[in-house]
């Protein structure tokens, strides 16, 4: 799959959103067959950091609420990932973690809806995990191998 991001937020250095944007990715194709590829380019998965109302009829509400959304898979905006430019970033435990707000919506946009285990990367409230060596959490794994199967045979999914 195509993903791109097509800009940056000032919390953090480019070159930190990168890393961790692509562990996010990582934390997916680590227990699936699926690879992402960094585009220029349109790609299957968009992702951009905005303000309030950003032109898909799903504004952000400012700090303290919605972190982020993403879109299921579909043509157009799907698969699809917003950040709310009004929260404070961050690579660690300060403020938000944009790896662990990424790869939860990264699950969205992979098709993903949320888990009612706690502890969960996909669980709908947001807290801190211990992002070093990360491991994708059991119902996790279990969920997305249903839809794209399990790590042992690699190949390029399109959307």
């Amino acid at each position: 799959m195509a993903k791109r991001i097509n800009n940056y937020t000032p919390d953090m250095h480019p070159a930190k959103v990168e890393e961790a944007i692509a562990k996010a990715f990582k934390v997916w194709s680590d227990v699936t067959p699926l690879q992402f590829r960094k585009v220029r380019g349109p790609a299957d998965i968009e992702i951009l950091f905005a303000y309030g109302r950003h032109g898909d009829n799903n504004p952000f509400d400012g700090r303290g609420g919605v972190l982020a959304h993403a879109y299921y898979p579909a043509p157009g905006i799907g698969g699809d990932v917003h950040f709310d430019e009004s929260e404070q970033w961050s690579e660690y435990n300060r403020e938000v973690n944009l790896f662990l707000v990424a790869a939860h919506e990264i699950g969205h946009s992979l098709g993903l809806d949320h888990s009612n285990v706690r502890g969960a990367l996909m669980y709908p409230l947001y807290s801190y995990a211990n992002t070093y060596n990360y491991n994708l959490p059991h119902d996790d794994r279990q969920r997305i191998q249903r839809l794209y199967g399990n790590v042992s045979i690699k190949c390029s999914h399109e959307a």
